[in-house]
């Protein structure tokens, strides 16, 4: 039963909706010889209709026999407070634990009965419920993820068996040094703010949230306007929007006493966190400055400042040839095991940043390098580096091509996001646009002379005072 009724969780779940790009390429599989230009010009039309009550249907239809369709929520743990931080998370768990319609065997053997996945994650400002499935099967779907969403029992005996589930789960989370340290990374950059709150939450609060504290959650937060039923491959865009009418008319769209929850605005706060453990054989550091919202027009150039930095890791081949600078010092000087440049968004603002695993006496070293290539971002990059770091934003769009699931994910956080589907050429065109100028003006905008946000796990005793690191955030130029 595992293979068709699963949790995305929080590690995969978050990162799914942290890292992808907000670009997908969708092409049929019989046209997968085609050209990246002919590809713009093929790729599906995303069609968009809004029901009365201000829920929104988002389709692109590709004519795959499978299908994802699945309800994305401006809903997560942003949107929650001390009291009930991780209620979202712990809502994920019951999600597929029966319905007031279909107990929890009877919902499985539907989905079984389908050859369906039904599937979930929930990340700072998003939730989402989602299933892939035969086409044919597309107006079941809908149905259940309607009941899913709508009509989840919430019985006490779940509640208490799934409080046990989510309190082992943040024991492994522990484990996962980089979620750790992603997580305390936000902490302390957006202290005092709900960004600062993990999408997990606090022990005390899985042990302490009650079933009203729940159904309080579903009856502020999953209101129609703020919900967007996405659908991607074998999908009819006219068949999806009846199947919306028919379960998802009922959605309120009206909050008690009219109160509207409005987000607070989350403020960035240049700080550090070290935790110190030298019984862990690396160190795990994150280093990030504010970064730009989700709908800015600095995403691009940002976008294409992350590729030009890139990544690495020890497996990767091409050692002192790899094409980006800080990757070869990393393979020359033994820098690190891996590192990743960083951008993730939010309605209102972001964080840019460098993560990486490094060994406890290369810390020191690791960081001024990485700190070094922001500052070669803001002074000196030259054409060449732009158009390498161009290439690489369009083939890693282009990589991302794995199905209608990925497909559905973007089209329900955009239009979440932006209000629509933004689609490829427009992205492409974007990303062309891009000059060296732009990107030391925007660069010197987020990262020049600005307070960075560190965060540290492991055997970290090298790690440099903040105000040094902070007095690498510029350079004394005459």
């Amino acid at each position: 039963m595992a293979a068709s009724v699963c949790r995305v969780g929080s590690t995969v779940g978050r990162t799914l909706a942290k890292t992808r790009s907000p670009i997908l390429l969708s092409l049929r599989r019989s046209h997968a010889s085609v050209s990246y230009a002919q590809s713009l010009v093929g790729a599906p039309e995303t069609r968009l209709t809004t029901l009365d009550n201000g829920l929104r249907v988002a389709s692109e239809e590709t004519g795959h026999a499978t299908c994802t369709v699945g309800l994305w929520i401006s809903a997560g743990s942003r949107y929650e407070s001390e009291k009930n931080n991780g209620a979202g998370f712990f809502l994920e768990h019951l999600a597929f634990k029966g319905t007031k319609k279909h107990p929890q065997t009877a919902l499985e053997q539907q989905v079984e009965a389908m050859g369906a996945h039904l599937s979930a994650y929930t990340s700072r400002e998003h939730t989402a419920y989602y299933m892939k499935t035969l086409a044919k099967d597309l107006p079941k779907a809908v149905e259940l993820l309607s009941e899913v969403v709508q009509s989840c029992s919430l019985n006490e005996a779940e509640i208490e068996q799934q409080r046990g589930v989510v309190l082992r789960e943040l024991e492994e989370v522990e484990g996962n040094l980089q979620e750790v340290c992603l997580d305390l990374l936000h902490a302390t950059a957006f202290q005092g703010t709900p960004l600062g709150h993990s999408v997990l939450g606090p022990s005390n609060n899985a042990r302490t949230l009650t079933r009203h504290d729940l159904v309080d959650y579903i009856n502020s937060h999953y209101k129609a306007p703020r919900m967007v039923l996405s659908a991607a491959g074998g999908v009819n865009h006219e068949e999806l929007v009846g199947l919306a009418n028919t379960h998802f008319s009922g959605v309120s769209f009206e909050y008690e006493g009219d109160a509207v929850p409005v987000l607070s605005p989350c403020r960035f706060t240049g700080s550090e966190i070290r935790m110190r453990d030298d019984a862990l054989p690396l160190a795990h550091i994150a280093i990030a400055v504010e970064g730009a919202s989700a709908t800015s027009p600095d995403i691009v150039p940002l976008m294409v400042a992350n590729s030009i930095i890139g990544s690495y890791d020890l497996t990767y081949g091409g050692g002192k040839h790899l094409s980006s600078r800080l990757a070869r010092l990393a393979v020359e000087e033994n820098l690190c095991h891996s590192f990743q440049a960083f951008h993730s968004s939010y309605c209102d603002t972001g964080l840019l940043g460098i993560y990486f695993v490094s060994d406890r006496h290369q810390i020191e070293d690791m960081m001024h390098w990485s700190q070094n290539a922001w500052i070669n971002l803001c002074t000196t990059v030259t054409e060449s580096d732009v158009a390498r770091g161009k290439n690489a934003l369009k083939s890693s769009l282009v990589g991302q091509l794995n199905g209608t699931t990925p497909i559905c994910d973007d089209i329900g956080r955009h239009v979440l996001n932006y209000g629509r589907r933004i689609p490829l050429a427009e992205w492409d065109a974007r990303i062309d646009a891009v000059t060296p100028k732009m990107v030391r003006d925007v660069c010197s905008k987020y990262i020049y002379d600005k307070c960075p946000a560190v965060a540290a796990v492991g055997p970290v005793e090298q790690l440099p005072d903040y105000n040094r690191m902070r007095s690498a955030m510029y350079w004394l130029r005459f």
